[in-house]
């Protein structure tokens, strides 16, 4: 018995001895942040770039079994995206194990006793990400320290999440902007614009708009992300880390504002509650004050980085927290106000508020706090993951088989996407838009019948009992924004974002909601649909035509335009050919680069035997201008692109360039939606380094006239429409400005929109089509009288006929086709929403809405391609 006792002693003191020496190895072999980038992760006047994170990343998961790094795709500028696996040894190994059964419970690919077992056996599997805003700096700077410390603290809290957790954490989402912004604050650290924001996009193409991509995909950052998500790992709680909190609010977490979107389950809405309650119980526990929740921010929009998991019966959590800039700062406590204030209400900041109960009292404020609440608020998720991961992923798995059995949503039974489409490209991008967030879609492999009507093969079908069904109904179906007050009869309370974005509206595409049961052959589709290769037919013995109603035969007409071919348009219908039709003129190469335009870009070429006799109006390759002030614009970099995916030459035209250059060279100029404040006079100076204070000012808008005048196709967005009637002095005004939000208000809806089709501008749009309208305008023609005599404002009235081109107006009734508008028949309704004015000897295309917003309303898109290339004919 002794020796027994001594026996088990010794291998008691073995194996303590294994464990520290195993302890010690960790600790002295897996470097710490701070001996990698010396300094503090979080010290103040300090930045890494990205380089240097993923130098960190690589060293942490060659010296740990603990974690694993994989490169998921390339940057829009060819920098790798990673995500980290973090959690213990064993479970590393058996990845791909517990991502099966993450997959299997989200897609209700089981039996109700399996989900069981799996909801026993597998691991939680929690999303949390550096963000995407580069300029919100905090985020990607603190996750080495996250990771760091989720790797090697031996804690019995950290030790539970290893062994329950699947960690997938995301360094950064947006690693070309991470460069930008550690560069610009380097370089002007102890200037009077140490703090200030680069007067570029931080995302090469969207700034900001970065996190309003996340279910057209357009960019690869949101594409590569979105596989993760939706077609690989399916975590079941999505945290996305932003900057700054509201006001003097240390961080702002769930629970969120007013309202819900209806298609989401309750049991994300519910879950997504008790995960920011428990955040923030965390936070009071660890007296670390300013945690606000029910502030601003809501559960309606669908196509945020956080907001997109609600419809995947997911929990996503946002929090946004103060601080996000390394130069420190001091609130005086004496100027704390009485309110904190958001849209939805305000909070009081005396500790009266349920949502704002611990607030923060000011004083010194520095980067690393913004890095600690971040990462306390991540392990907070991370503890409650493993304390309830059973609960987490079985209830992923109810709510899918909820959406499966129809017990929230409207019972349809499919949606149809017929082969016969206006445009079948974007039928086939709209496929794919749904793909890509794991919505599952079959291929008809023959005909069939549903609703009483034929459908050809090669038709689309979604059937409704999936279990991402919420997210296939929030897309396809219109949404109907609640009428929320901030008082009754009081002004709107907008909603934050959208109100309304339904796609088959916005794309142009016919889709068919079947309630009643079918039978139809069919095959799923595993990936993405591919191009398929056009049909090039007839004989050809002049060259070729070519429909202009596929936005595709943008890109080909672009391609052999840049080939050499010689290329015109229709200017009237002929015979079955339409206004507007392209017609390649047949020379040495043309059947072999119309053969490989038709294979690439997935569009039939007809051959012409002879000559049309109708009018041909030449076209060329177009060189565009486009605008790019030093205020950093959204809208600018959507436009450029939009041009450059359709493959037309374009050049950025700074203030400097338009006061400078030879603007001859350009068929057309763009002017992006943007204040017209801000295109004369840009920043002021002193606000910015003085090389990108001021605007194109008078100089500016002087070349810009003359380049018009002499015979220029000038194009404004929105906004900048205004800029271009004020400037220009068009006999046109604005129907919506200066209106009380009480009187007039449309916050980001589609509303009905009328083509006139015969017009050269809209060759190959549909009559009716979804304007994308943001807060956004309407004309109408006037004259001007009296003007101002006896002191009296002038006058105006609608004129019968001025020598203005409408292309499109505003539906005269039942404007709204999504989201939420008041007032519309009264101010917009049958009012002008694309005109064509003279100018000299050119032209100004006035939009009144952003035919191209987010990449998001094809449909429009050839109303901007169409007066580009007009901007080419002589």
């Amino acid at each position: 018995m002794y020796l027994k006792r001594a026996f088990l002693a010794m291998l008691s003191a073995f194996c303590l001895m294994m464990v520290n020496t195993t302890f010690a190895q960790i600790t002295t072999t897996v470097p710490t942040p701070e001996s990698h980038f010396g300094f503090q992760v979080g010290a103040d006047y300090k930045l890494f770039n990205h380089q240097q994170q993923m130098d960190y990343f690589q060293k942490l998961d060659a010296a740990s079994d603990r974690v694993l790094m994989k490169e998921i795709g390339k940057t829009t500028l060819g920098k790798p995206m990673v995500v980290v696996f973090i959690s213990s040894e064993d479970n590393i190994k058996n990845l791909e194990k517990y991502r099966k059964i993450s997959e299997d419970l989200a897609r209700v690919r089981v039996d109700e006793a399996t989900a069981r077992k799996y909801s026993e056996e597998g691991k939680a599997v929690i999303w949390i990400d550096g963000g995407l805003h580069a300029t919100e700096r905090a985020g990607a700077q603190m996750t080495p320290e996250l990771a760091y410390r989720v790797a090697t603290e031996e804690t019995s809290e950290m030790k539970k999440i290893r062994e329950e957790v699947i960690f997938i954490l995301m360094p950064s989402m947006n690693p070309d902007g991470l460069n930008i912004v550690e560069s610009w604050y380097k370089k002007n650290l102890g200037t009077p614009w140490e703090t200030t924001n680069p007067p570029w996009l931080y995302h090469h193409f969207i700034g900001h708009d970065n996190n309003r991509d996340w279910f057209m995909n357009n960019m690869p950052e949101s594409y590569h992300v979105n596989e993760v998500l939706y077609n690989e790992w399916y975590p079941q709680i999505v945290y996305n880390q932003h900057q700054t909190s509201p006001g003097w609010a240390r961080i702002f977490l769930p629970p969120f504002d007013n309202p819900v979107n209806p298609n989401i389950h309750p049991g994300a809405t519910t879950g997504t509650n008790f995960v920011g309650t428990a955040m923030a119980n965390r936070f009071a526990l660890e007296r670390m004050p300013g945690v606000i929740s029910n502030h601003t921010f809501s559960m309606w929009w669908n196509g945020g980085m956080r907001t997109v998991p609600y419809f995947h019966n997911m929990i996503g959590i946002l929090t946004e927290t103060g601080h996000a800039t390394p130069t420190p700062r001091f609130y005086d406590p004496d100027s704390i106000p009485k309110y904190i204030r958001g849209l939805g209400g305000s909070k009081p900041t005396d500790g009266t508020h349920i949502f704002y109960s611990d607030p923060w009292k000011g004083g010194e404020s520095h980067f690393r706090d913004a890095v600690d609440y971040m990462i306390t608020g991540s392990l907070a998720v991370l503890d409650l993951a493993a304390d309830r991961k059973e609960h987490y992923l079985y209830n992923i798995y109810s709510m899918g088989k909820d959406a499966i059995e129809a017990k929230l949503l409207e019972n349809s039974f499919a949606y149809v996407i017929p082969a016969e489409q206006f445009d079948r490209g974007e039928a086939r991008n709209l496929v794919n838009i749904l793909r890509q967030g794991g919505v599952e879609m079959h291929k008809a492999t023959k005909s069939f019948m549903a609703n009483g009507k034929q459908y050809a093969a090669g038709s689309y079908i979604a059937y409704s009992a999936q279990a991402f069904r919420p997210y296939l109904v929030d897309l396809m179906e219109k949404q109907s924004y609640p009428d929320l007050r901030i008082s009754p009869g009081g002004p709107p309370i907008p909603p934050y974002d959208l109100a309304g974005w339904t796609l088959p509206m916005q794309m142009g595409v016919t889709v068919d909601k079947v309630m009643e049961k079918f039978t139809a052959s069919t095959e799923e589709i595993k990936t993405r649909e591919p191009v398929t290769a056009g049909k090039v037919s007839g004989k050809s013995g002049y060259g070729y035509s070519l429909t202009t109603n596929e936005n595709a035969a943008i890109k080909a007409i672009n391609f052999l335009l840049a080939k050499g071919e010689k290329v015109s348009r229709l200017a009237a219908k002929q015979g079955d050919m339409a206004a507007g039709t392209f017609v390649v003129e047949k020379s040495g190469s043309t059947d072999a680069n119309v053969s490989e335009a038709s294979k690439t870009y997935g569009v039939d070429f007809a051959g012409l035997a002879a000559k049309p006799e109708g009018t041909l109006k030449a076209i060329k390759l177009p060189k565009v201008g486009l605008y790019k002030t030093w205020q950093a614009n959204m809208d600018e970099g959507w436009t450029r692109w939009l041009l450059q995916d359709y493959g037309f030459p374009l050049d950025t035209l700074h203030d400097n360039d338009v006061r400078t250059k030879d603007l001859s060279q350009y068929d057309a100029i763009i002017i992006p939606d943007q204040r017209p404040d801000g295109i004369l006079n840009g920043y002021s100076f002193g606000f910015m380094p003085p090389e990108y204070t001021g605007g194109m000012g008078i100089d500016g808008l002087a070349a810009i006239k003359n380049y018009v005048a002499k015979g220029g196709q000038l194009i404004t967005f929105d906004e900048a429409s205004d800029f271009a009637v004020d400037q220009f002095g068009l006999s046109l005004r604005s129907t919506t400005n200066g209106l009380s939000p009480n009187t007039f208000f449309i916050p980001g809806s589609l509303i009905r929109t009328n083509v006139d089709t015969n017009h050269s501008l809209a060759y190959g749009v549909q009559s009716e089509v979804a304007a994308s309208f943001n807060q956004s305008r309407a004309y109408s023609r006037v004259v001007k009288e009296n003007e101002g005599e006896g002191g009296k404002e002038p006058s105006v009235k609608e004129a019968p006929e001025p020598p203005l081109e409408i292309v499109a107006t505003y539906a005269k009734d039942k404007l709204l086709m999504s989201g939420w508008a008041m007032g519309q028949e009264k101010y917009i309704g049958s009012k002008a929403a694309v005109i064509k004015a003279g100018y000299g000897s050119g032209s100004i295309v006035l939009f009144a809405f952003r035919p191209q917003f987010r990449g998001q309303p094809r449909a429009t898109y050839k109303l901007i391609f169409n007066a580009i290339y007009e901007g080419t004919m002589e």
